[in-house]
């Protein structure tokens, strides 16, 4: 399961939160110069992203991919505090490198990416942990908030 772990990690946010935003920034004509800031937002992303993958594979015991979702849902760690993390850490990694870039461009990738993701979310993946983990899921998605982190951890009823 390791390998499926890693393999889906690079391949969903290793493309979109790392390689799509280094080419980007090759090809964006407005790129700035270097800002430190920058690298305090892509820590910050990529330690949260590293800790919802994590999180995913010991505790959920699957992967973060659609082909090879978690077999419990993950309500630990920072999926008390809201929905969905994960997206949320891959919008600041990007958010990160188009600070670091001064890149306008790299600030559009990342809206598109937080509509596209916004989207997906709602059509696809909610429908989904409704059927797969019923009402487990359904009083999650009532306590817990989609975007926006509760100011107390959900202790998942308890």
């Amino acid at each position: 399961m390791f390998v499926r772990a890693l393999i889906a990690f690079i391949v969903l946010p290793g493309i979109g939160a790392f390689i799509a935003p280094l080419i980007i920034a090759y090809i964006d004509p407005w790129i700035g110069n270097l800002q430190a800031p920058g690298i305090m937002v892509m820590c910050l992303g990529a330690i949260s992203l590293l800790w919802c993958v994590r999180d995913f594979y010991l505790l959920g015991k699957g992967t973060l991919a659609p082909w090879d979702p978690t077999k419990k849902l993950v309500v630990v760690g920072l999926y008390r505090f809201m929905r969905n993390p994960m997206y949320i850490s891959v919008l600041l990694l990007v958010l990160g490198w188009s600070l670091y870039f001064l890149s306008p461009i790299l600030l559009l990738y990342d809206v598109a990416l937080a509509i596209g993701f916004h989207i997906r979310i709602v059509r696809n993946e909610e429908p989904l942990l409704k059927q797969q983990f019923g009402e487990q899921w359904e009083i999650y998605a009532q306590e817990v908030p989609r975007w926006l982190p509760r100011r107390t951890p959900w202790k998942d009823g308890s």
